[in-house]
């Protein structure tokens, strides 16, 4: 098949959506489909050979975080020109209804859209006033994803219609197997994301601190930057000097981090739709302690393949660490059940899954414009 895969954020921004669609991408090529990426992009000598700019990203900010995106009008046309040039059987567009590239990719198609919706937003005012409107763009997609039930919840609450689930998918081999980075000696707790309120960095640093005392060999590993960073300065002198911020780490060099760690924090307040960075800890052999939240509550079982806890709450997200650090068997039975949930994510079951979406789409045909 020819795919026109869309990404509305930039290409080469860290990012949930960005690295879907970039390792997405990876695996129809090597399935042996011709495949172009469409996204707004900062630097092209950063993007994959197989990416095409057509739009300069600017930062807009959206539910508690930030939001990549090209809303100019006028890169509708760089898109237009872009699906004309590679004459695709099926476009591919990540968040449709995202003022940026995958709207006027919806807009432009001439051929069946397939859609995913990876929003898991509580509200968004903005998105309930122009809802008269997207509803009426949705009527181009041929097939709605969702990358969860929240995810789905979320965009049916608003534009209507049925969603097939399709969760994000995760390398799962490539954290599976990784070489361990020297991190240092000690036990090791690891954050993966940006570090802004809703990610919750603010809540794990305290419950660190929390545990600091009981556990003098414990460090925390921080893998990601954003406006909180300094929220390290509450600890103590000698707290803050065991914890390492490594800053934003491209997703491909994720998987020796890690493997060099022991146990993983996932602390977001809400606003997620999945949890791709809970899949990668469990992938990596790492029992995940992370909130108990729409989308994360369909990665994680609670008590079966990690720890659930209440959002905004460093103490419970303390506790429930120390139960992992003190409890050997019950570290080595998530262990276990993590890596077997890590596989149901895998991209060879995604892709497979999309691969027969794209064919029912094409099946279907292009819906008429609005």
């Amino acid at each position: 098949m020819r795919v026109a895969l869309v990404c509305p954020y930039a290409w080469d921004d860290p990012g949930g959506v960005q690295t879907h669609a970039r390792e997405l991408g990876a695996r129809l090529l090597a399935d042996g489909h011709q495949v172009v990426a469409l996204a707004p992009v900062r630097h092209a000598a950063a993007a994959d050979p197989w990416v095409e700019a057509v739009g300069r990203p600017v930062n807009i900010p959206y539910n508690a975080s930030n939001a990549p995106i090209d809303p100019r009008p006028w890169s509708r046309g760089a898109v237009r020109h872009a699906l004309a040039a590679f004459g695709p059987e099926v476009v591919h567009v990540h968040e449709p209804l995202v003022p940026s590239t995958s709207l006027w990719a919806t807009l432009e198609a001439r051929v069946p859209v397939v859609a995913t919706f990876h929003s898991g937003a509580s509200r968004s005012r903005l998105f309930d006033l122009a809802s008269p409107v997207l509803r009426r763009v949705a009527q181009r997609l041929a097939v709605r994803v969702a990358v969860s039930q929240a995810a789905a919840n979320f965009a049916g609450a608003r534009i209507g219609g049925s969603f097939e689930i399709v969760p994000n998918g995760v390398d799962v081999g490539r954290f599976a197997t990784a070489e361990q980075a020297d991190l240092g000696p000690g036990t090791k707790l690891l954050f993966v994301g940006r570090l802004d309120e809703r990610k919750g960095f603010p809540v794990v640093v305290e419950a660190f601190g929390r545990l600091a005392g009981a556990h003098p060999d414990l460090r925390l590993v921080v893998v990601g930057d954003g406006p909180h960073r300094d929220a390290v300065e509450a600890l103590p002198a000698g707290v803050r000097e065991r914890v390492r911020m490594l800053g934003a780490v491209p997703n491909v060099d994720l998987p020796p981090i890690s493997a060099a760690c022991d146990l993983y924090a996932g602390p977001s307040v809400g606003g997620e739709s999945f949890g791709v960075v809970l899949v990668e800890a469990m992938a990596a052999g790492l029992p995940v302690v992370a909130s108990d939240t729409p989308g994360y509550d369909e990665v994680i079982r609670d008590e079966r393949d990690g720890l659930l806890v209440p959002t905004r709450d460093p103490a419970a997200l303390a506790g429930a660490l120390a139960r992992v650090l003190g409890d050997p068997a019950l570290a080595e039975r998530l262990r276990s059940a993590g890596r077997e949930r890590a596989a149901v994510f895998d991209w060879t079951v995604v892709v497979a899954r999309l691969e027969e979406l794209y064919g029912r789409a094409i099946a279907r045909g292009p819906a008429s414009l609005p």
